[in-house]
């Protein structure tokens, strides 16, 4: 049941979300940021890892597992949130936020189980839940299971905010 979940999950989000992810990986010889460089939707996602001193983190050996917001996801943040954890005197916030969205290990969706607790880099842990759809915390899977060379990412439509960030 759960697997066929994440398989009807994977086809409808694979119409909407984005497909370069999939199409250019070749079967995970880029790391996670080239991966999602050239998806084209996670530019304030990198933005946000370049200002925390993150890229080369999420360029090394890993495995991760990046629950990746899209830049429509940061957009639906209130208004100068972005631009306020870009300033240079809140990068440990902003810090604190990116690793709350990213897992050791390469968890893929056949990994997950309903109610699960992960522990992140960020030291908190996020919950999952499934059910109609893949929920992380708050947010709701759009594409599970993008291979990189150095992890997995699954998209997310939502920013994920440990509990220390608010």
């Amino acid at each position: 049941m759960i697997r066929r979940s994440f398989i009807a999950l994977a086809a409808v989000a694979s119409l909407t979300a984005p497909t370069a992810l999939l199409a250019d990986n070749h079967m995970g010889k880029k790391d996670i940021v080239d991966t999602a460089t050239e998806a084209g939707d996670f530019g304030t996602l990198l933005a946000a890892a370049e200002a925390a001193g993150l890229v080369e983190t999420l360029k090394g050996d890993g495995p991760f597992t990046v629950f990746a917001p899209t830049d429509e996801a940061f957009a639906a943040l209130p208004e100068g949130t972005v631009d306020s954890l870009l300033l240079p005197e809140n990068k440990d916030k902003l810090t604190e936020i990116l690793t709350y969205h990213v897992v050791p290990g390469a968890v893929m969706s056949g990994d997950l189980t309903d109610g699960m607790m992960a522990a992140t880099v960020e030291g908190e842990e996020i919950e999952i839940s499934l059910g109609d759809s893949v929920m992380v915390d708050e947010a709701t899977v759009v594409m599970p299971d993008v291979e990189a060379s150095n992890g997995v990412i699954h998209v997310i439509d939502s920013v994920l905010m440990p509990d220390a960030a608010m």
